[in-house]
């Protein structure tokens, strides 16, 4: 799929969204696949073109989401047991054309990509017209009656790694993630934090990995949140055809939900 924007399209959030954070065993499961900007957006249909993974981990039991060409919610299945419930999404890759340079540049600062610029320019690149390639890395954690778990590495190309579970009894209301990329830290990476009252007001942060690839994020009962981070890089295709993509981002999103206090 190639289209043609500047800032806007490269900005736009990929997340997975569930109808309920919260299940019973053997409850169905409905989320939907969302592209927009601060925790509004479309919903995408299943379509298996699009992706590369899809899959549901419950414990140690991975199973692949299935659906129907054009299915809205994209994901329409059940739990199949107790404790906390990870879906997966990794899409194939997409295209966008740059036709101004100043949106690239926005998108870099907003992206805190302060040698963009500079390694564009190193590069020979041109800067009235060039192309992105940009793939999407999306987790999201749910609780199937107790919701009681962890996290772990899935080998998502990047990835959010929770090291608390928000569905626990002892959660302390500080959400703490390792991000990845290629299977190791990513240190002092940006994590845009977005956090959705139950009104369905949004508030958008920023926060930074420390050297260990760990954000530390302080949370609300009663809220969901996305956390998103960008890897940019420049392309493998790069030089190889005219209109090959010179840039290449990778964005990994977490989703969950704290939940209310009773």
């Amino acid at each position: 799929m190639a289209l043609t924007f500047g800032f806007s399209a490269s900005a736009h959030e990929f997340w997975i969204e569930p109808k309920l954070y919260q299940v019973e065993n053997d409850a169905p499961v409905v989320a939907d696949l969302k592209n927009g900007e601060e925790f509004e957006g479309v919903a995408l249909s299943w379509f298996d073109r699009n992706f590369t993974r899809f899959d549901m981990v419950l414990g140690e039991d991975i199973r692949p989401v299935t659906g129907r060409l054009g299915d809205t919610p994209a994901l329409t299945s059940s739990a199949w047991g107790d404790g906390l419930l990870i879906v997966l999404h990794e899409t194939t890759a997409s295209t966008l054309t740059y036709t101004d340079w100043d949106k690239f540049l926005r998108f870099a600062a907003h992206k805190d990509f302060t040698n963009a610029a500079a390694d564009h320019t190193a590069n020979g690149w041109s800067k009235e017209r060039f192309r992105e390639s940009y793939t999407r890395h999306a987790k999201a954690l749910l609780a199937a009656g107790s919701g009681t778990g962890q996290d772990r590495a899935f080998g998502l190309q990047t990835e959010f790694i929770a090291l608390t579970n928000p569905y626990d009894p002892d959660f302390d209301q500080e959400m703490r993630v390792r991000l990845e990329y290629l299977g190791a830290p990513r240190a002092d990476a940006q994590v845009e934090v977005f956090e959705k009252d139950p009104t369905g007001a949004v508030i958008v942060s920023l926060t930074h990995t420390n050297a260990d690839g760990i954000a530390r994020v302080d949370v609300r009962p009663g809220h969901s949140y996305l956390f998103d981070a960008v890897v940019l890089r420049p392309s493998p295709e790069a030089g190889n055809a005219e209109r090959a993509p010179v840039w290449e981002t990778l964005w990994a999103a977490l989703t969950f939900a704290v939940p209310a206090a009773e």
